[in-house]
């Protein structure tokens, strides 16, 4: 104790270098602590994500068509639970500022186990038997006051055989999703009813989901599909859903690198500063 007159009185020897040191070591802590945090969120979501359930897509982007008979293909690799087809397409509501995901999916038997959807068997049942029936995401569904028997009118990037890009669906439910890096503003619609009715693209999907009956073997269900493709007009690249948020973790950079960066830099300005 008998020091800390000392200590206080070298401290504000010269209070302008003082005040600069205690701003470099608070900047300092706020951003290992910022980035800490979200090193460990990103982590924690990344846990999450599911293993079972694999992204089958074209070999240059996920966006890349593919046909829709690869489907019955897909599903005879053993391993495989169900395979669904998914088609992806923008609308917009009102104005071109509200913009809409669209996904197209077929309500067969199960095909909630490739998707990390969460829907009401009432409202998968009423989406089932409604060839224009959509079931709108909840947040969505508060976001423009929806409810459910309410028709919607979007236009679309994608033209009728009429060559009209509008398209009207009926709200015959809302749900949820369990995937967090999800868009709140997605609708879900049938997809032979969006297929039957477009000008171009008939019979092609952005990509296959696929649940696989033992995670362990993901990797392995995923090999033997994109293997049976290979050297075809139709290669495919197989992901889990988990391996594609581990990618878009580390597009964000290396977090572990950037934290130490930070210290370290932070160090050598504190002793650059506290040199006499």
């Amino acid at each position: 104790m008998k020091y800390l007159p000392l200590i206080w009185s070298g401290i504000w020897r010269k209070p302008g270098r003082s005040v600069l040191i205690f701003l470099q070591v608070s900047v300092a802590f706020a951003l290992f602590g910022v980035l800490q945090g979200m090193k460990t969120g990103v982590e924690h979501v990344v846990s999450r994500t599911r293993a079972d359930l694999l992204l089958v897509h074209g070999n240059l982007s996920i966006i890349d068509p593919l046909p829709l008979g690869l489907q019955k293909q897909i599903e005879s690799v053993p391993g495989v639970k169900v395979v669904a087809p998914v088609e992806l397409f923008l609308g917009t509501y009102q104005n071109p500022s509200q913009k809409i995901g669209i996904v197209g999916v077929r309500p067969d038997d199960g095909w909630l186990t490739a998707f990390t959807y969460k829907v009401r068997p009432e409202y998968a049942a009423a989406f089932k038997a409604n060839r224009t029936g959509t079931l709108v995401r909840s947040k969505l569904a508060v976001k423009y006051g929806w409810k459910i028997g309410e028709r919607i009118p979007l236009k679309t990037t994608a033209a009728k055989t009429n060559g009209s890009t509008d398209w009207t669906f009926d709200i015959v439910g809302t749900y949820d999703d369990d995937d967090v890096g999800g868009g709140n503003d997605i609708i879900l619609i049938n997809y032979d009813y969006y297929d039957q009715g477009r000008l171009m693209g008939k019979g092609t999907v952005s990509h296959f989901n696929v649940s696989v009956n033992d995670p362990r073997q993901a990797a392995t269900v995923a090999d033997t599909i994109d293997r049976r493709f290979a050297n075809s007009s139709n290669e495919t690249k197989t992901e889990s859903l988990r391996e594609l948020a581990q990618s878009q973790m580390q597009s964000i950079g290396d977090l572990n690198f950037l934290i130490r960066a930070i210290v370290a830099a932070v160090l050598v300005a504190l002793l650059f500063a506290t040199a006499p």
